[in-house]
C-alpha cells in the first residue's frame, strides 16, 4: 500500500439547533444532549446555531453550557463565537461545502456537510422549512421529509390525515386568523365565540385552547367556562394566529416512539405520563423544569401494548415519516386508544420520553443517535 494512501474520512454531522420558534431554549437542550452522545471515532461534528432572530451561527461545541440551570433557559447567542458572523449552507446540491462568513473579511470555507441533524422545534424547523432548504441542498438530513414535517407541526391537518387513514382522533375545533376579528372583514371574533360555546355545548367544559402549530405545551391553556376563553385565545396568539380547541378526554396519557431499522419502523415500550399533582396539565413547566417523570414501560398489560405500538406505527405510516416519531395517546376509560399527536422530532433532553422508551426497549442512548444518523446517509435527498 502506498504511504501517501489516506484513509476516508469520517461522515460529518452538522447539528443545527435553536431557531426562531417559542421552542427554542428546548432545541439547544436537546441539541446539547445530542452532541454528547454522538461518537467523536466514528463522525466529525459541527455545531450550527440559529439565533431567535434568524442568524445561522457558529456555536462552541460546548454541550455543557447547552442545559437547563438553575431554572434558566440556554440561548444560542451565548453560544456564538461571533456576534455577527454567519454560516451558509450553499443550495447546489453538487456543492456540500458550509462556508462562515463575517463582515469585512474572506469568507471562511468550513468542509463538505454529510448529513444534516436538525434537532429544531416549532415553526421555522421542524415544520417542512427547514428540511425544504436541505432539499434543496441536496444535504441528506435526519428525520421527517418535507410533507411530513409539515402535517406533524399542523395539528389541524395532523388530524385530517389520521381521520382519513381510519386512526382515531379526539373532538377538536379549529379557529382561524379571520375567525377572531383581527382583519378588515372580521366581526371581532363573535362567530369564533359561537362556534366554541356551540362546541363546549356539545362536548362539555373545560376545553383546551392551543397553537395549531406550536409544541412543548407551549402556549396551552386549560379553560374551565366562557370567562376564561378570550384570555386563553390570545395567549395561544401568541405563538400561531391559527389555534385549535379540543375537548377534556378522560383517560391515561400513552406514548410510544417510533424508529427507524432496516426492516422498516418499529415501536417502542409505551410511557405512561402520571397526573401531575402541581399543574392543570402536562405543561412546558412540568416537562422541562420540574421534570416530571413518566412511567417507561407504561403498566397497560400486554394487548393495550401491542394495540398503542400497532396505532403508533401506522400514524407513522399516514403521515409518511422517516427516521423517528412519538406518538401520544389518550387511553380512555373505556379502554380505546385516541391518537393526539405525533412529534416528528421529539425532544432528546436527558428527561425526554423518547431516548427513555427505546433505552427500555434496548436501544441505548448512543446507538438511537447513531441510528438515525445512519439511516439519514443512506437515504436519498428529492423523490423517494
Amino acid at each position: 500500500m502506498s504511504e501517501n494512501t489516506q484513509s476516508p474520512r469520517k461522515p460529518r454531522v452538522a447539528v443545527v439547533f435553536g431557531g426562531r420558534s417559542s421552542e427554542h431554549a428546548i432545541s439547544v437542550v436537546t441539541a446539547g444532549a445530542v452532541l454528547r452522545a454522538i461518537d467523536r471515532t466514528k463522525y466529525d461534528v459541527l455545531p450550527i446555531g440559529i439565533t431567535k432572530d434568524g442568524r445561522w451561527a457558529l456555536t462552541a461545541d460546548a454541550p455543557e453550557r447547552m442545559a437547563i440551570a438553575d431554572r434558566a433557559l440556554p440561548n444560542v447567542t451565548d453560544l456564538t463565537e461571533s456576534g455577527h458572523g454567519g454560516v451558509v449552507l450553499s443550495v447546489d446540491p453538487a456543492n456540500r461545502e458550509v462556508v462562515y462568513t463575517e463582515p469585512g473579511s474572506v469568507p471562511k470555507a468550513l468542509g463538505e456537510v454529510d448529513v444534516v441533524f436538525p434537532m429544531l422545534h416549532g415553526p421555522y424547523g421542524e415544520d417542512g422549512t427547514l428540511q425544504g432548504l436541505l432539499e434543496l441542498s441536496g444535504v441528506p438530513y435526519v428525520g421527517a421529509g418535507v410533507l411530513a414535517s409539515a402535517v406533524g407541526q399542523d395539528k389541524e391537518y395532523m388530524k385530517r390525515v389520521f381521520t382519513s387513514f381510519g386512526l382515531p382522533v379526539g373532538p377538536y375545533e379549529v379557529i382561524r386568523p379571520r375567525e377572531w376579528g383581527r382583519t378588515p372583514d372580521g366581526d371581532g371574533g363573535v362567530a369564533a365565540r359561537k362556534k366554541i360555546v356551540e362546541f363546549a355545548a356539545e362536548h362539555g367544559w373545560p376545553l383546551f385552547v392551543k397553537p395549531a402549530r406550536g409544541g412543548s405545551s407551549m402556549g396551552i391553556t386549560k379553560v374551565d367556562d366562557l370567562s376564561g376563553l378570550d384570555e386563553a385565545i390570545e395567549e395561544a396568539r401568541r405563538h400561531d394566529p391559527k389555534i385549535l380547541v379540543e375537548s377534556l378526554l378522560r383517560g391515561r396519557e400513552i406514548e410510544c416512539g417510533v424508529l427507524e431499522f432496516e426492516d422498516g419502523p418499529r415501536a417502542s415500550v409505551p410511557a405512561e405520563i402520571p397526573p401531575v399533582t402541581d399543574h392543570d396539565f402536562y405543561d412546558f413547566e412540568a416537562k422541562y423544569i420540574d421534570s416530571a417523570s413518566g412511567i417507561v414501560p407504561a403498566p397497560i398489560g400486554d394487548e393495550a401494548t401491542a394495540e398503542v405500538q400497532r396505532l403508533a406505527v401506522a400514524a407513522y405510516e399516514a403521515v409518511s415519516c422517516e427516521g423517528l416519531v412519538r406518538a401520544d395517546f389518550f387511553l380512555t376509560e373505556d379502554g380505546e386508544f385516541v391518537i393526539n399527536e405525533i412529534n416528528t422530532m421529539p425532544g432528546f433532553t436527558p428527561i425526554s420520553m423518547y431516548p427513555r422508551m427505546w433505552q427500555e426497549s434496548g436501544v441505548s442512548y448512543p446507538e438511537l443517535v447513531d441510528r438515525l444518523i445512519q439511516a439519514a446517509l443512506t437515504r436519498s435527498t428529492g423523490l423517494r
